[in-house]
């Protein structure tokens, strides 16, 4: 079953620096319908103004993924970490205890453009942690590279929780297939896998259905997924996740 959540509905807030749309209800938009998808709970689409940001804050108990589309984005946080985000950089925060960290566009003069992402951790209470890896546009060019995974595998960010995150860029008629589970970890069920898709940018299909920038896709009850490329530079994510 392939359920769409279109760009369109998404929730909204414009404070004139920051410009988001909110896949999952966060801050001020709130959707009993739209709570998250299993661990699954925050999807960001933030275009942020050069020279603003998010100052010092807090989080707990949350792993905290960042890909930046466009522009650069400036991170700092409390346990030392200090780093500048471009394309093809994947950020995994974990907040664990508790961490403080701001966020900043890098640049006075262009927009970043971001997708932050927020996953229930499999425990709590961890010790709080950063991770920054790049991944290449030749690695993820009509193939799904995984970027994120719970042991960290193949050079991908370390998520605690049961999450394979993969990206992939397809031009027309390019195709890659997925089949849930395929790269789970050892000694866990493979069985009743649920995923989601994200459209970063471009026109894809899902198993035939249309999808376009902003675009999001709740599956389950699917052995596996087909994405098709129908635009130039179609960006594309995908979370294969326990439910």
């Amino acid at each position: 079953m392939i359920t769409l959540r279109p760009a369109r509905d998404r929730g909204a807030a414009n404070f004139g620096w920051l410009d988001a749309r909110h896949t999952f209800s966060f801050g001020n938009y709130y959707d009993p319908n739209h709570m998250g998808f299993g661990p699954l709970r925050v999807i960001n689409e933030d275009k942020v103004a050069p020279g603003k940001g998010f100052a010092t804050h807090g989080h707990r108990d949350m792993e905290i993924v960042t890909y930046v589309l466009d522009g650069a984005l400036a991170h700092q946080d409390n346990i030392g970490n200090g780093a500048t985000m471009r394309y093809g950089d994947v950020q995994r925060m974990s907040a664990g205890t508790g961490i403080l960290h701001s966020e900043f566009n890098a640049s006075d003069r262009d927009p970043v453009h971001l997708l932050q992402i927020w996953l229930l951790p499999a425990e709590n209470g961890i010790a709080p942690g950063y991770e920054q890896t790049y991944f290449p546009l030749e690695q993820k060019r009509g193939q799904l590279r995984l970027v994120g995974s719970p042991e960290g595998r193949d050079g991908s960010v370390t998520i605690h929780q049961d999450v394979n995150l993969y990206a992939t860029q397809l031009t027309p008629g390019e195709s890659v297939t997925h089949e849930l589970g395929r790269d789970g970890p050892l000694g866990r069920s493979l069985d009743h896998r649920i995923a989601w898709i994200q459209v970063a940018r471009g026109a894809v299909t899902l198993n035939g259905q249309s999808l376009t920038a902003g675009d999001g896709a709740a599956i389950s009850q699917e052995s596996e997924v087909t994405l098709t490329g129908v635009s130039d530079d179609s960006e594309v994510l995908l979370f294969d996740m326990a439910p």
